[in-house]
């Protein structure tokens, strides 16, 4: 991913839901090789693959172990989705597998855990903190094409729940294979969809009957 000379937050332009991902390349640790690798979006698209980017603060905190080993218990449904599935904060994948082998919430995670010592990647979905060098609890969803689909940012102190991103997952699959439908408020897979149209303009009840 190309940034700006000057880490200016002025300067960094924010990916905005809707637009392209600029191309990136992550290192990271892979947890089920025990080793380290390299990932880019451009190799995700070629295999037709959603990424998605799970931000969190720091290794060996409070609450991101335990966002980790929540997102862990859905690794398998999302890969069944074709997602490839990254954490990622500003420690390095040193420190990720450091962190991954010793602390006992992290034993299930088979997912990449990708670096971002700079900040670089953390400043282009505008969740770079300058003061600490951390990155605030990102989500960000990609789809196969590089499109930015889905955007979640929480402070520090909150968690996030796994199953609503399996969730989101789902219902973006869904309308990727079923263009011109839309997914209803706690759409879940199974649920009813709507066709927008002028018919049920005024008549949304109707239609979800």
């Amino acid at each position: 991913m190309s940034c700006c000379e000057e880490h200016d937050s002025e300067l960094v332009p924010t990916i905005q839901v809707g637009k392209p991902v600029p191309e990136f390349t992550i290192s990271v640790y892979n947890p089920v090789e025990h080793g380290f690798e390299e990932l880019s979006l451009a190799q995700a698209r070629s295999q037709k693959k959603w990424t998605v980017l799970f931000f969190y603060p720091a290794d060996f905190t409070f609450v991101c172990p335990t966002e980790l080993a929540d997102l862990a218990d859905q690794q398998d449904v999302l890969s069944g989705l074709g997602v490839e599935l990254i954490s990622m904060s500003t420690d390095t994948k040193f420190a990720h597998m450091a962190w991954r082998n010793s602390e006992p919430l992290l034993k299930n995670v088979q997912y990449k855990m990708g670096e971002d010592p700079t900040g670089d990647i953390a400043r282009h979905f505008g969740i770079y903190d300058e003061e600490s060098g951390l990155a605030h609890r990102g989500t960000f969803v990609i789809d196969p094409d590089g499109m930015l689909v889905a955007a979640e940012i929480n402070f520090d102190n909150v968690g996030r729940n796994a199953k609503e991103l399996v969730r989101k997952l789902q219902a973006n699959v869904y309308l990727r294979e079923h263009p011109g439908q839309v997914c209803p408020a706690k759409w879940e897979q199974g649920d009813k969809t709507l066709t927008p149209s002028a018919e049920i303009v005024g008549n949304v009840y109707d239609a979800l009957k």
